[in-house]
Protein backbone atom coordinates (compact mmCIF):
# COMPACT_ATOMS: atom_id res chain seq x y z
CA UNK A 1 0.00 0.00 0.00
CA UNK A 2 1.10 3.24 -0.91
CA UNK A 3 2.37 5.61 1.81
CA UNK A 4 -0.15 9.12 2.02
CA UNK A 5 1.28 12.23 1.48
CA UNK A 6 0.52 15.67 3.73
CA UNK A 7 0.97 19.29 3.69
CA UNK A 8 1.72 21.24 6.42
CA UNK A 9 0.52 24.95 6.82
CA UNK A 10 1.70 27.64 9.08
CA UNK A 11 -0.95 29.59 10.43
CA UNK A 12 0.53 32.50 10.34
CA UNK A 13 1.43 34.43 7.06
CA UNK A 14 -0.06 31.44 5.30
CA UNK A 15 -3.51 30.52 5.99
CA UNK A 16 -4.10 33.65 8.27
CA UNK A 17 -3.37 37.15 7.15
CA UNK A 18 -1.52 39.63 7.97
CA UNK A 19 2.19 38.01 9.79
CA UNK A 20 2.09 39.22 13.58
CA UNK A 21 5.05 41.23 12.34
CA UNK A 22 3.25 43.09 10.23
CA UNK A 23 0.99 44.49 12.85
CA UNK A 24 3.90 45.18 14.78
CA UNK A 25 5.63 47.44 12.49
CA UNK A 26 2.33 49.10 11.65
CA UNK A 27 2.18 49.78 15.37
CA UNK A 28 5.35 51.13 15.84
CA UNK A 29 4.78 53.50 12.79
CA UNK A 30 1.81 54.39 14.60
CA UNK A 31 3.47 55.34 17.70
CA UNK A 32 6.57 56.65 16.17
CA UNK A 33 8.70 53.60 17.88
CA UNK A 34 12.20 52.29 16.10
CA UNK A 35 11.49 50.28 13.76
CA UNK A 36 11.68 46.52 14.86
CA UNK A 37 11.85 47.45 18.41
CA UNK A 38 8.13 45.55 19.34
CA UNK A 39 9.70 42.50 17.59
CA UNK A 40 13.11 42.37 19.26
CA UNK A 41 11.22 41.99 22.79
CA UNK A 42 8.62 40.06 21.76
CA UNK A 43 11.20 37.33 20.47
CA UNK A 44 13.12 37.08 23.17
CA UNK A 45 13.18 33.04 23.95
CA UNK A 46 12.02 34.56 27.32
CA UNK A 47 9.34 36.72 26.67
CA UNK A 48 5.94 36.76 27.75
CA UNK A 49 4.36 36.22 24.43
CA UNK A 50 7.05 33.11 23.95
CA UNK A 51 5.74 31.98 27.58
CA UNK A 52 2.25 32.60 26.23
CA UNK A 53 2.40 30.62 23.14
CA UNK A 54 4.13 27.75 25.14
CA UNK A 55 0.88 27.72 27.23
CA UNK A 56 2.29 28.81 30.39
CA UNK A 57 0.64 31.89 30.30
CA UNK A 58 -2.80 33.03 29.41
CA UNK A 59 -3.84 36.03 27.69
CA UNK A 60 -4.67 38.59 30.31
CA UNK A 61 -1.49 37.49 32.12
CA UNK A 62 0.73 37.91 29.20
CA UNK A 63 -0.44 41.58 28.50
CA UNK A 64 0.78 43.03 31.93
CA UNK A 65 4.03 41.32 31.40
CA UNK A 66 4.81 42.24 28.25
CA UNK A 67 3.66 45.59 28.94
CA UNK A 68 6.56 45.20 31.46
CA UNK A 69 8.85 43.88 29.57
CA UNK A 70 8.31 47.04 26.69
CA UNK A 71 8.94 49.65 29.55
CA UNK A 72 12.11 47.47 30.67
CA UNK A 73 13.81 47.55 26.50
CA UNK A 74 12.07 51.35 25.94
CA UNK A 75 14.11 51.89 29.19
CA UNK A 76 17.16 50.08 28.40
CA UNK A 77 17.15 52.10 24.43
CA UNK A 78 16.44 55.31 25.57
CA UNK A 79 13.30 54.99 23.83
CA UNK A 80 9.99 57.19 24.84
CA UNK A 81 6.99 55.28 25.34
CA UNK A 82 3.35 57.15 25.10
CA UNK A 83 1.69 58.01 28.13
CA UNK A 84 -0.71 54.89 28.83
CA UNK A 85 1.35 52.46 26.33
CA UNK A 86 -0.25 49.13 26.38
CA UNK A 87 0.64 46.04 24.17
CA UNK A 88 -3.33 45.26 24.71
CA UNK A 89 -4.60 47.43 21.86
CA UNK A 90 -1.85 46.48 19.88
CA UNK A 91 -2.81 42.74 20.08
CA UNK A 92 -6.83 43.79 19.53
CA UNK A 93 -5.67 44.98 16.46
CA UNK A 94 -3.70 41.85 15.46
CA UNK A 95 -7.24 40.27 16.23
CA UNK A 96 -9.52 42.24 14.60
CA UNK A 97 -7.39 42.52 11.40
CA UNK A 98 -6.62 38.79 11.30
CA UNK A 99 -8.27 37.36 7.82
CA UNK A 100 -8.38 33.16 7.08
CA UNK A 101 -7.05 33.14 3.73
CA UNK A 102 -9.67 31.67 1.41
CA UNK A 103 -8.01 30.32 -1.65
CA UNK A 104 -5.59 28.18 1.18
CA UNK A 105 -9.00 26.30 2.29
CA UNK A 106 -10.21 25.96 -1.30
CA UNK A 107 -6.63 24.28 -1.62
CA UNK A 108 -7.07 22.01 1.55
CA UNK A 109 -10.50 20.84 0.11
CA UNK A 110 -9.07 19.99 -2.91
CA UNK A 111 -6.22 17.99 -1.37
CA UNK A 112 -8.37 16.27 1.00
CA UNK A 113 -10.67 15.35 -1.46
CA UNK A 114 -7.86 13.44 -3.25
CA UNK A 115 -7.03 11.82 -0.24
CA UNK A 116 -4.12 13.65 1.07
CA UNK A 117 -3.67 14.66 4.71
CA UNK A 118 -3.18 18.19 6.17
CA UNK A 119 -2.49 20.10 9.14
CA UNK A 120 -1.73 23.69 10.86
CA UNK A 121 1.01 24.53 12.80
CA UNK A 122 -0.09 27.34 14.42
CA UNK A 123 1.70 29.59 17.31
CA UNK A 124 -0.89 30.60 19.52
CA UNK A 125 -2.02 31.44 23.25
CA UNK A 126 -4.83 30.65 24.91
CA UNK A 127 -7.56 33.80 24.56
CA UNK A 128 -9.12 33.86 27.87
CA UNK A 129 -10.30 37.54 27.46
CA UNK A 130 -13.87 38.59 26.76
CA UNK A 131 -13.35 38.69 22.69
CA UNK A 132 -11.92 34.99 23.12
CA UNK A 133 -15.24 33.57 20.67
CA UNK A 134 -12.97 34.96 17.87
CA UNK A 135 -10.34 32.61 18.91
CA UNK A 136 -12.92 30.17 19.20
CA UNK A 137 -14.30 30.40 15.64
CA UNK A 138 -11.18 30.74 14.10
CA UNK A 139 -10.12 27.22 15.74
CA UNK A 140 -13.72 25.58 14.71
CA UNK A 141 -12.68 26.79 11.13
CA UNK A 142 -9.71 25.58 10.71
CA UNK A 143 -10.92 22.06 12.42
CA UNK A 144 -13.26 21.71 9.91
CA UNK A 145 -10.80 21.56 6.64
CA UNK A 146 -7.73 20.08 8.03
CA UNK A 147 -6.98 17.16 9.92
CA UNK A 148 -4.61 18.33 12.29
CA UNK A 149 -4.42 21.44 14.19
CA UNK A 150 -1.81 21.84 16.38
CA UNK A 151 -1.39 25.14 18.59
CA UNK A 152 1.82 25.92 20.37
CA UNK A 153 -0.27 26.65 23.30
CA UNK A 154 -1.42 22.89 23.47
CA UNK A 155 1.49 20.91 22.76
CA UNK A 156 4.07 23.46 24.67
CA UNK A 157 6.10 22.98 21.13
CA UNK A 158 6.36 26.79 18.68
CA UNK A 159 7.29 26.70 14.67
CA UNK A 160 9.91 26.59 14.07
CA UNK A 161 10.86 24.03 16.46
CA UNK A 162 11.39 20.68 14.67
CA UNK A 163 9.60 18.36 17.41
CA UNK A 164 6.54 20.39 16.48
CA UNK A 165 7.19 19.24 13.13
CA UNK A 166 7.68 15.73 14.42
CA UNK A 167 4.61 15.54 16.63
CA UNK A 168 2.36 16.22 13.72
CA UNK A 169 3.71 14.10 10.91
CA UNK A 170 3.16 10.93 13.80
CA UNK A 171 -0.65 12.31 14.85
CA UNK A 172 -0.82 12.26 10.26
CA UNK A 173 1.07 8.82 10.74
CA UNK A 174 3.23 10.23 7.57
CA UNK A 175 6.90 9.78 6.83
CA UNK A 176 8.72 13.61 6.57
CA UNK A 177 10.03 12.27 2.48
CA UNK A 178 6.20 12.08 2.02
CA UNK A 179 5.70 15.52 3.85
CA UNK A 180 5.64 19.27 2.28
CA UNK A 181 5.37 22.41 4.14
CA UNK A 182 4.51 25.61 3.25
CA UNK A 183 5.96 28.61 5.63
CA UNK A 184 6.39 32.43 4.87
CA UNK A 185 9.53 32.77 6.85
CA UNK A 186 13.18 31.10 6.53
CA UNK A 187 13.53 29.31 10.27
CA UNK A 188 10.39 27.53 9.34
CA UNK A 189 11.21 26.26 5.93
CA UNK A 190 14.83 25.22 7.53
CA UNK A 191 12.74 23.43 10.70
CA UNK A 192 10.97 21.60 7.86
CA UNK A 193 14.15 20.12 5.63
CA UNK A 194 15.59 19.74 9.04
CA UNK A 195 13.43 16.59 9.77
CA UNK A 196 13.45 15.45 6.18
CA UNK A 197 10.46 17.32 4.70
CA UNK A 198 10.18 19.19 1.25
CA UNK A 199 9.73 22.85 1.90
CA UNK A 200 8.39 25.87 -0.02
CA UNK A 201 8.67 29.59 1.56
CA UNK A 202 5.84 31.52 0.50
CA UNK A 203 6.18 34.62 -1.22
CA UNK A 204 3.91 34.27 -4.12
CA UNK A 205 0.93 32.37 -3.32
CA UNK A 206 0.10 31.24 -6.95
CA UNK A 207 3.44 30.30 -7.52
CA UNK A 208 3.83 28.26 -4.08
CA UNK A 209 0.68 26.46 -5.11
CA UNK A 210 1.92 25.48 -8.41
CA UNK A 211 4.88 23.72 -6.05
CA UNK A 212 2.06 21.94 -4.12
CA UNK A 213 0.80 20.68 -7.61
CA UNK A 214 4.39 19.28 -8.48
CA UNK A 215 4.83 17.50 -4.94
CA UNK A 216 1.56 15.95 -4.38
CA UNK A 217 0.67 15.18 -8.13
CA UNK A 218 -2.87 16.96 -7.59
CA UNK A 219 -3.71 19.47 -10.66
CA UNK A 220 -5.46 22.59 -10.19
CA UNK A 221 -5.28 22.75 -5.88
CA UNK A 222 -6.26 26.15 -6.27
CA UNK A 223 -9.27 26.85 -8.78
CA UNK A 224 -9.27 31.05 -8.49
CA UNK A 225 -5.30 30.30 -9.71
CA UNK A 226 -5.74 27.63 -11.99
CA UNK A 227 -6.53 30.48 -15.02
CA UNK A 228 -4.56 33.82 -13.60
CA UNK A 229 -6.67 35.65 -16.29
CA UNK A 230 -9.88 34.83 -14.74
CA UNK A 231 -11.18 36.45 -10.87
CA UNK A 232 -14.37 35.64 -9.58
CA UNK A 233 -15.46 37.69 -6.94
CA UNK A 234 -18.08 36.43 -4.48
CA UNK A 235 -19.32 37.45 -1.12
CA UNK A 236 -18.99 34.76 2.43
CA UNK A 237 -20.79 34.67 5.51
CA UNK A 238 -20.62 32.08 7.61
CA UNK A 239 -19.01 28.43 8.54
CA UNK A 240 -19.83 24.95 7.91
CA UNK A 241 -20.19 22.77 5.24
CA UNK A 242 -19.78 25.53 1.85
CA UNK A 243 -22.73 26.10 -0.39
CA UNK A 244 -21.87 28.42 -3.38
CA UNK A 245 -24.91 30.33 -4.82
CA UNK A 246 -25.05 31.15 -8.88
CA UNK A 247 -26.70 33.74 -10.14
CA UNK A 248 -28.87 34.47 -13.41
CA UNK A 249 -29.43 37.18 -15.66
CA UNK A 250 -28.94 40.72 -15.35
CA UNK A 251 -28.18 39.82 -11.69
CA UNK A 252 -25.70 39.83 -8.99
CA UNK A 253 -24.46 38.31 -5.99
CA UNK A 254 -26.96 40.71 -4.17
CA UNK A 255 -29.67 38.56 -5.66
CA UNK A 256 -29.47 36.40 -3.08
CA UNK A 257 -29.10 38.98 0.18
CA UNK A 258 -31.83 37.71 1.83
CA UNK A 259 -30.77 34.54 1.22
CA UNK A 260 -26.64 34.71 2.31
CA UNK A 261 -27.57 35.54 6.13
CA UNK A 262 -30.38 32.51 6.57
CA UNK A 263 -28.35 30.12 5.50
CA UNK A 264 -25.15 31.21 7.50
CA UNK A 265 -27.13 31.50 10.72
CA UNK A 266 -29.03 27.70 9.42
CA UNK A 267 -24.90 26.26 9.71
CA UNK A 268 -23.52 26.76 6.16
CA UNK A 269 -20.83 28.69 4.88
CA UNK A 270 -22.03 30.66 2.37
CA UNK A 271 -20.12 32.29 -1.10
CA UNK A 272 -22.87 33.98 -2.89
CA UNK A 273 -20.53 35.20 -6.69
CA UNK A 274 -20.62 37.62 -9.20
CA UNK A 275 -20.90 34.96 -11.74
CA UNK A 276 -18.29 35.73 -15.05
CA UNK A 277 -19.16 39.20 -16.64
CA UNK A 278 -20.53 40.47 -13.55
CA UNK A 279 -19.60 42.94 -11.08
CA UNK A 280 -16.09 42.69 -9.64
CA UNK A 281 -15.69 39.40 -11.82
CA UNK A 282 -13.62 39.29 -14.85
CA UNK A 283 -15.54 40.42 -17.55
CA UNK A 284 -13.64 39.17 -21.20
CA UNK A 285 -15.46 40.46 -24.33
CA UNK A 286 -15.05 37.46 -26.45
CA UNK A 287 -18.27 35.24 -26.50
CA UNK A 288 -16.18 31.90 -26.29
CA UNK A 289 -15.25 33.11 -22.75
CA UNK A 290 -18.88 32.83 -21.42
CA UNK A 291 -19.04 29.24 -22.63
CA UNK A 292 -20.59 26.57 -19.68
CA UNK A 293 -17.07 24.60 -20.45
CA UNK A 294 -15.62 27.56 -19.29
CA UNK A 295 -17.29 29.09 -16.95
CA UNK A 296 -17.59 25.47 -14.93
CA UNK A 297 -13.29 25.27 -15.06
CA UNK A 298 -13.95 27.70 -12.06
CA UNK A 299 -15.99 26.03 -9.37
CA UNK A 300 -14.31 24.13 -6.51
CA UNK A 301 -16.31 21.01 -4.88
CA UNK A 302 -19.35 22.29 -2.84
CA UNK A 303 -23.35 21.81 -2.94
CA UNK A 304 -24.23 24.26 -5.83
CA UNK A 305 -27.48 26.70 -5.53
CA UNK A 306 -28.34 28.12 -8.99
CA UNK A 307 -30.96 30.37 -10.52
CA UNK A 308 -31.81 31.16 -14.00
CA UNK A 309 -28.47 30.79 -15.89
CA UNK A 310 -27.20 29.92 -12.43
CA UNK A 311 -29.27 27.08 -12.42
CA UNK A 312 -27.85 25.88 -16.14
CA UNK A 313 -24.32 26.12 -14.40
CA UNK A 314 -25.11 24.03 -11.58
CA UNK A 315 -26.88 21.35 -13.21
CA UNK A 316 -23.93 21.37 -16.13
CA UNK A 317 -21.87 20.92 -13.37
CA UNK A 318 -23.27 17.89 -12.48
CA UNK A 319 -23.55 16.43 -15.34
CA UNK A 320 -20.24 17.17 -16.33
CA UNK A 321 -17.95 17.33 -13.43
CA UNK A 322 -19.86 15.00 -10.68
CA UNK A 323 -17.06 14.79 -8.45
CA UNK A 324 -16.74 18.21 -7.87
CA UNK A 325 -20.50 18.68 -6.75
CA UNK A 326 -21.97 17.40 -3.32
CA UNK A 327 -25.06 18.18 -3.87
CA UNK A 328 -27.08 20.72 -6.56
CA UNK A 329 -30.32 22.29 -6.34
CA UNK A 330 -31.56 24.92 -8.87
CA UNK A 331 -34.46 27.65 -8.94
CA UNK A 332 -36.99 28.24 -11.67
CA UNK A 333 -34.06 26.66 -14.33
CA UNK A 334 -34.97 22.54 -15.00
CA UNK A 335 -32.25 19.82 -16.27
CA UNK A 336 -33.16 20.34 -20.07
CA UNK A 337 -32.48 17.34 -22.04
CA UNK A 338 -29.70 17.20 -24.41
CA UNK A 339 -30.67 15.84 -27.62
CA UNK A 340 -27.71 15.41 -30.28
CA UNK A 341 -30.30 15.03 -33.32
CA UNK A 342 -31.89 18.45 -32.92
CA UNK A 343 -29.73 21.80 -33.28
CA UNK A 344 -30.72 23.93 -30.57
CA UNK A 345 -30.91 27.09 -32.31
CA UNK A 346 -33.75 25.43 -34.16
CA UNK A 347 -35.42 24.13 -31.28
CA UNK A 348 -35.25 27.57 -29.79
CA UNK A 349 -37.13 29.11 -32.37
CA UNK A 350 -39.89 26.50 -31.93
CA UNK A 351 -41.00 27.64 -27.96
CA UNK A 352 -42.01 31.57 -29.02
CA UNK A 353 -41.50 32.35 -24.90
CA UNK A 354 -37.71 31.86 -25.84
CA UNK A 355 -37.71 34.13 -29.18
CA UNK A 356 -35.81 36.86 -26.85
CA UNK A 357 -32.62 34.22 -26.62
CA UNK A 358 -32.28 34.73 -30.49
CA UNK A 359 -32.42 38.90 -30.54
CA UNK A 360 -29.85 38.49 -27.74
CA UNK A 361 -27.75 36.66 -30.64
CA UNK A 362 -26.34 39.48 -32.78
CA UNK A 363 -23.22 41.47 -30.52
CA UNK A 364 -23.94 45.20 -29.67
CA UNK A 365 -28.03 45.36 -30.27
CA UNK A 366 -29.87 44.34 -26.92
CA UNK A 367 -26.60 45.59 -25.36
CA UNK A 368 -27.32 49.27 -26.73
CA UNK A 369 -31.36 48.90 -26.02
CA UNK A 370 -30.20 47.90 -21.81
CA UNK A 371 -27.56 50.25 -21.90
CA UNK A 372 -29.48 53.31 -22.70
CA UNK A 373 -31.42 53.93 -19.18
CA UNK A 374 -30.28 51.46 -16.59
CA UNK A 375 -33.16 52.26 -13.77
CA UNK A 376 -35.43 51.64 -16.49
CA UNK A 377 -34.04 48.27 -17.51
CA UNK A 378 -33.94 47.09 -14.13
CA UNK A 379 -37.14 48.51 -13.10
CA UNK A 380 -38.65 46.29 -16.20
CA UNK A 381 -36.83 42.93 -14.83
CA UNK A 382 -37.35 42.91 -11.22
CA UNK A 383 -40.77 43.04 -11.06
CA UNK A 384 -42.78 40.33 -8.88
CA UNK A 385 -45.95 38.31 -10.12
CA UNK A 386 -48.55 40.20 -8.03
CA UNK A 387 -46.89 43.43 -9.92
CA UNK A 388 -48.71 42.95 -13.04
CA UNK A 389 -51.87 45.95 -12.18
CA UNK A 390 -49.15 47.94 -11.73
CA UNK A 391 -45.64 47.23 -13.32
CA UNK A 392 -45.74 46.34 -17.12
CA UNK A 393 -44.74 43.00 -17.84
CA UNK A 394 -42.19 42.12 -20.46
CA UNK A 395 -43.43 39.78 -23.15
CA UNK A 396 -40.84 37.50 -24.41
CA UNK A 397 -42.41 36.20 -27.12
CA UNK A 398 -42.20 37.99 -30.46
CA UNK A 399 -38.96 40.25 -29.78
CA UNK A 400 -37.08 39.50 -33.23
CA UNK A 401 -40.34 40.88 -34.83
CA UNK A 402 -41.36 44.08 -33.27
CA UNK A 403 -37.20 45.19 -32.91
CA UNK A 404 -36.53 44.74 -29.32
CA UNK A 405 -37.30 43.30 -25.75
CA UNK A 406 -38.66 46.76 -24.35
CA UNK A 407 -40.19 47.89 -27.36
CA UNK A 408 -43.97 48.72 -26.78
CA UNK A 409 -43.25 49.64 -23.47
CA UNK A 410 -43.83 53.09 -20.97
CA UNK A 411 -40.94 55.06 -21.11
CA UNK A 412 -41.90 55.48 -17.41
CA UNK A 413 -42.15 52.60 -15.29
CA UNK A 414 -42.92 51.92 -11.94
CA UNK A 415 -40.80 50.32 -9.58
CA UNK A 416 -41.88 46.46 -7.99
CA UNK A 417 -42.43 46.30 -4.65
CA UNK A 418 -39.84 43.67 -4.67
CA UNK A 419 -37.03 46.40 -5.38
CA UNK A 420 -36.38 48.68 -3.05
CA UNK A 421 -34.70 51.65 -4.21
CA UNK A 422 -31.17 50.69 -2.74
CA UNK A 423 -31.13 47.58 -4.42
CA UNK A 424 -32.24 49.59 -7.59
CA UNK A 425 -29.18 51.98 -6.96
CA UNK A 426 -26.99 48.55 -6.50
CA UNK A 427 -28.06 46.99 -9.35
CA UNK A 428 -27.26 50.11 -11.16
CA UNK A 429 -23.59 50.67 -9.66
CA UNK A 430 -22.82 46.98 -10.84
CA UNK A 431 -23.78 47.08 -14.51
CA UNK A 432 -22.95 51.28 -15.22
CA UNK A 433 -18.88 50.42 -16.14
CA UNK A 434 -18.92 46.93 -17.48
CA UNK A 435 -22.63 47.01 -19.10
CA UNK A 436 -24.60 44.19 -20.91
CA UNK A 437 -22.04 42.53 -23.28
CA UNK A 438 -20.54 39.82 -20.51
CA UNK A 439 -23.70 38.59 -19.25
CA UNK A 440 -25.40 38.79 -23.07
CA UNK A 441 -22.65 36.68 -24.25
CA UNK A 442 -23.94 33.61 -21.67
CA UNK A 443 -26.56 33.59 -24.61
CA UNK A 444 -24.21 33.71 -27.48
CA UNK A 445 -22.87 29.95 -26.94
CA UNK A 446 -25.83 28.11 -27.37
CA UNK A 447 -24.04 26.03 -30.27
CA UNK A 448 -20.60 25.45 -28.43
CA UNK A 449 -22.90 24.21 -25.06
CA UNK A 450 -24.86 21.88 -26.76
CA UNK A 451 -21.64 20.29 -28.74
CA UNK A 452 -20.25 19.97 -25.22
CA UNK A 453 -22.71 18.52 -23.35
CA UNK A 454 -23.08 16.45 -26.40
CA UNK A 455 -19.26 15.13 -26.23
CA UNK A 456 -19.79 14.44 -22.27
CA UNK A 457 -21.01 10.50 -21.01
CA UNK A 458 -24.55 10.78 -20.26
CA UNK A 459 -25.36 9.34 -16.95
CA UNK A 460 -28.18 9.56 -14.37
CA UNK A 461 -26.86 12.45 -11.65
CA UNK A 462 -26.63 10.57 -8.31
CA UNK A 463 -25.56 13.48 -5.81
CA UNK A 464 -28.60 14.78 -3.58
CA UNK A 465 -30.63 17.29 -5.72
CA UNK A 466 -33.30 20.12 -5.09
CA UNK A 467 -35.61 21.42 -8.02
CA UNK A 468 -37.35 24.54 -6.72
CA UNK A 469 -40.19 25.51 -9.39
CA UNK A 470 -42.57 28.77 -9.69
CA UNK A 471 -45.64 28.48 -10.41
CA UNK A 472 -46.01 32.22 -12.29
CA UNK A 473 -42.64 32.09 -14.04
CA UNK A 474 -43.80 33.27 -17.48
CA UNK A 475 -40.51 31.88 -19.28
CA UNK A 476 -39.54 28.65 -16.93
CA UNK A 477 -42.19 27.40 -16.42
CA UNK A 478 -42.94 24.63 -14.09
CA UNK A 479 -43.94 22.02 -16.70
CA UNK A 480 -40.57 21.93 -17.99
CA UNK A 481 -39.55 20.51 -15.17
CA UNK A 482 -41.38 17.22 -15.83
CA UNK A 483 -39.80 13.44 -15.71
CA UNK A 484 -36.50 14.65 -13.91
CA UNK A 485 -36.48 12.02 -11.57
CA UNK A 486 -36.15 9.67 -14.30
CA UNK A 487 -32.44 10.81 -14.31
CA UNK A 488 -31.81 12.47 -11.22
CA UNK A 489 -32.68 9.70 -8.68
CA UNK A 490 -32.43 11.39 -5.47
CA UNK A 491 -34.43 14.53 -6.72
CA UNK A 492 -36.31 16.35 -4.03
CA UNK A 493 -38.92 19.03 -5.05
CA UNK A 494 -40.30 22.56 -4.04
CA UNK A 495 -42.52 24.76 -5.73
CA UNK A 496 -43.56 27.75 -4.98
CA UNK A 497 -47.21 28.98 -6.36
CA UNK A 498 -47.67 32.47 -6.37
CA UNK A 499 -44.00 33.51 -7.28
CA UNK A 500 -42.49 34.76 -10.36
CA UNK A 501 -39.18 34.51 -11.64
CA UNK A 502 -36.98 36.85 -8.96
CA UNK A 503 -37.87 33.59 -6.68
CA UNK A 504 -35.04 34.90 -4.33
CA UNK A 505 -36.80 38.14 -4.34
CA UNK A 506 -39.98 37.78 -4.73
CA UNK A 507 -40.46 35.08 -1.86
CA UNK A 508 -37.32 34.94 0.02
CA UNK A 509 -38.90 33.41 3.56
CA UNK A 510 -40.81 30.69 1.82
CA UNK A 511 -37.74 29.81 -0.19
CA UNK A 512 -35.22 29.48 2.37
CA UNK A 513 -37.32 27.34 4.29
CA UNK A 514 -37.14 24.92 1.56
CA UNK A 515 -33.51 25.36 0.72
CA UNK A 516 -32.52 25.13 4.93
CA UNK A 517 -34.40 22.26 5.53
CA UNK A 518 -33.54 20.51 1.73
CA UNK A 519 -29.66 21.22 2.88
CA UNK A 520 -29.98 19.76 6.61
CA UNK A 521 -31.41 17.08 5.59
CA UNK A 522 -28.81 16.35 3.03
CA UNK A 523 -25.72 17.31 5.12
CA UNK A 524 -27.21 15.36 7.99
CA UNK A 525 -27.62 11.88 6.38
CA UNK A 526 -24.06 12.02 5.12
CA UNK A 527 -22.82 12.75 8.75
CA UNK A 528 -21.04 16.32 7.73
CA UNK A 529 -21.15 18.74 10.48
CA UNK A 530 -22.44 21.81 10.10
CA UNK A 531 -22.01 24.99 12.93
CA UNK A 532 -25.30 26.88 13.49
CA UNK A 533 -24.80 30.02 15.00
CA UNK A 534 -25.25 30.56 18.77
Amino acid sequence: MATKKAVLFNLWGVVVSPRPAEVFLKFEETLKLPSGFLKKVVTDKHSAMERAERGKLTLSQMIPELDAECVSAASDQKVSLPAGFSVKSLLEELRDSTTVNKHILQTVATLRRKGLLTGVLANQWVDDSGSGDSSGRLLSLLGGHFDVVLQSCRTGLRVPETDLFTSALTQLGVPPKQALWLGDDEEGVGAAEAVGMTAVLVKDLPEALKQVETFTGVQNVMVIFSDLKVKLHYVEMGTGPPVMLCHGFPESWYSWRYQIPALADAGFRVLSLDMKGYGESTAPPDIEEYSQEQICQGIPQVTLVGHDWGGAVVWNMARCHPERVRAVASLNTPLFPVDPSKDPMDFLKTVPIFDYQLYFQDPGVAETEMEKDLARTFKIFFHGSGDKDNVPEINTAGVCARGGLFVGLPNEIPRSSILSETALQFYITQFKDKGFRGPLNWYRNVVSNWKWLCSRPRAKLLMPALMVTAGKDPVLLPVFSKGMENVIPNLTRGHIEECGHWTQMERPSELNTILISWLKDTHNNTGVAMTPKL
